[in-house]
């Protein structure tokens, strides 16, 4: 029996977020805005001493990052190499 193709595309994009490089812990240079991006295209961040400050979700394109909040607002970002991430007006390096 074959599955429907929605359903392969679905799993497709998944296994592709899974993989792709950016996945990890990413930090301002002065430790008040800490992003990390999990394996399953959540994102968890910090800000100052307030842990879990914004999660939701996220997507990877190339090098381009979008973030959907749970609260409802939307970011995003670019990864301008593999250790550095441009996302609005900060800098955030991998830790």
């Amino acid at each position: 029996m074959q599955k429907p193709l929605d359903t392969e595309n679905s799993k497709t994009k998944e296994v592709q977020m899974l993989q792709h490089a950016y996945v990890g812990m990413w930090v301002t240079d002065d430790g008040r805005v800490r992003h990390e991006l999990l394996p399953n295209n959540r994102y968890d961040e910090a800000r100052g001493n307030r842990e879990s400050a914004y999660q939701g979700r996220y997507e990877v394109t190339g090098n381009h990052i979008e973030y959907w909040d749970d609260t409802g607002f939307t970011a995003d970002g670019d990864f301008v190499d593999e250790n550095t991430l441009h996302h609005g007006g900060m800098i955030l390096r991998r830790k």
